[in-house]
């Protein structure tokens, strides 16, 4: 038997076996494995696990917790290999939701080829974490995207061709489309088109837990809908008006009245309002915690840096905070804040922000412009880098052009190069010639940190009010509030009269201690 048997008017269909075109009928299916990268493919493709996407076998430290959220999130997964038909009564009970079948298209540009496959792997990293599988990907050589379908017309075809041999269901495109380009697209591939923006809104939209962080990303997703409503049919139909209408208003009231989509349009603002007016509401009661911590002149630290680098993890060791740790791109997005010590006893505040990444979505940033006050509002900032990365260069710089927009860029900076134990000590050490203040840690194994508690205890401010006190024994509050409050006690002596204590305090607890001041 011939392949010819078997084949259509394609003419690749011809040259392929009978196990080939078995294989494919099998993916379209969805009875088959994940795809898998075959000898000949290149081990860096799309292929298997994401490189944006750590590969450790072990996840957590005992730092960590007990990662109850992380059981939570992972009670109901999506999962491959299952048919769209029910084939045995028993498989109801074991249903779980099936993978989207995507593939990926992105173009280059400008800047390395490996500039364009790192893009693409974490494209495929961002799939992966949204519940999906990634079968296959492409990307072409162009100046600048086609403005009709993005890619052209002669390579759009060539994407429909991998979409139908791979049974995919999705295409996934590594930029944000203009509304015409991605219908362009879809005409020709026939299935469901979906851009990077998109993309991060889906997985912001599964991760936001608190109240502020779903309205945060509503609005965020609402603002990217709003231009790119379209409608045919019934959506093109208009309200009757005069006395068929449904208020009856008779004469007078007659006029070509809104179409569907214009209503919907209107509805989207005024939930887009609504949603504003609620977020503005909450940022009070972030804005008066912060001042207490400022009246109290209370230091504060921000975790900031590209997603999955490691923040969360960070947060868990120098706090035992707990929260969330998973090996996916946007895995935590509500800040965090726990209080921490110096080795002397200097209390400051760590506050875990929300990841960085390249190209974030500008409706994101502007929705979550309070929540990044935190790191604008900081004393110090620990950006954390995950050094095993591809290119680390580019995550500063992508989370430093974040920095920009909400006005942190003047705020002291520790560059963190995380996940040490993993990386190349070239690259470590390229990374520590570029960035002169840095620290080299491994949140995993506690590879230094503690130096960089050290550093972080240099860097903070300090007490600045140098104080000679004797305070009488009958004021032993006094001696006990200097022992907890944010003082560094130099020297401690008892003598005949009371407590000799030579101490550096913060402004306003010097005033309290006004009456206890001596001489010499």
């Amino acid at each position: 038997m011939t392949t010819q048997k078997h084949s259509g008017s394609d003419s690749d269909a011809q040259d392929m076996s009978p196990e080939q075109i078995q294989a494919v009928i099998d993916r379209i299916l969805s009875k088959d494995v994940p795809a898998q990268a075959s000898d000949d493919d290149d081990a860096g493709g799309v292929f298997g696990k994401a490189q944006a996407i750590s590969t450790l076998d072990q996840e957590h430290s005992i730092y960590d917790g007990d990662q109850e959220d992380l059981a939570e999130r992972r009670a109901l997964r999506r999962t491959a290999g299952l048919s769209t038909e029910l084939e045995d009564v028993t498989e109801v009970e074991y249903r779980q939701l099936r993978l989207e079948r995507v593939v990926l298209a992105g173009l280059w540009t400008e800047g390395t080829l490996a500039d364009a496959e790192n893009s693409l792997r974490e494209l495929a990293a961002l799939a992966e974490t949204a519940g999906s599988e990634v079968l296959d990907g492409l990307v072409q050589r162009r100046t600048k995207p086609d403005p009709g379908t993005f890619l052209g017309s002669g390579k759009a075809q060539e994407l429909k061709d991998i979409v139908a041999a791979t049974g995919a269901d999705t295409v996934v495109v590594d930029t944000e489309l203009a509304p015409s380009q991605r219908r362009g697209l879809e005409d020709i591939v026939k299935v469901k088109v979906v851009d990077r923006t998109t993309l991060i809104l889906d997985i912001f939209a599964q991760h936001a837990k608190s109240r502020e962080g779903k309205a945060q990303v509503e609005l965020a997703q609402l603002e990217y809908l709003l231009p790119r409503l379209r409608g045919w049919g019934d959506s093109m139909s208009r309200q009757a008006g005069g006395q068929v209408g449904g208020a009856g208003a008779g004469m007078g009231s007659r006029g070509p009245g809104e179409t569907k989509i214009e209503l919907d349009r209107r509805r989207i603002r005024t939930r887009m309002a609504k949603l504003r007016r609620e977020i503005a509401a909450m940022k009070p009661a972030r804005e008066t915690k912060r001042a207490n911590r400022r009246r109290n002149a209370v230091p504060s630290v921000a975790i900031a840096g590209y997603t999955n680098a490691g923040k969360s993890s960070l947060l868990n060791r120098l706090t035992d905070a707990g929260v969330l740790v998973e090996n996916a791109l946007f895995a935590t997005l509500d800040p965090t804040v726990r209080k921490a010590q110096t080795p002397d006893g200097i209390g400051y505040t760590l506050a875990d922000t929300v990841g960085f990444v390249r190209s974030l979505p500008t409706q994101l940033i502007e929705a979550f412009r309070s929540t990044l006050e935190e790191v604008a509002d900081a004393d110090l900032i620990l950006h954390v880098v995950d050094a095993s990365h591809p290119d680390p260069e580019g995550q500063i710089a992508a989370v430093r052009a974040v920095f920009t927009e909400v006005d942190a860029r003047k705020v002291p900076e520790i560059i963190i190069l995380n996940k040490v134990d993993v990386a190349d000590p070239f690259v470590v050490e390229r990374l520590k010639q570029k960035e002169p203040r840095h620290a080299v840690v491994s949140t995993r194994t506690g590879q230094g940190i503690a130096e960089l508690l050290e550093d972080i205890s240099q860097s903070i401010p300090r007490p600045g009010v140098r104080l000679e006190l004797l305070i009488p024994y009958d004021r032993g509050e006094m001696i006990s509030k200097l022992h907890s409050s944010d003082s560094e006690i130099l020297t401690l002596e008892h003598e005949e009269n009371g407590t000799r204590v030579v101490v550096m305090v913060r402004e306003g607890l010097a005033a309290e201690l006004e009456p206890f001041v001596t001489n010499g």
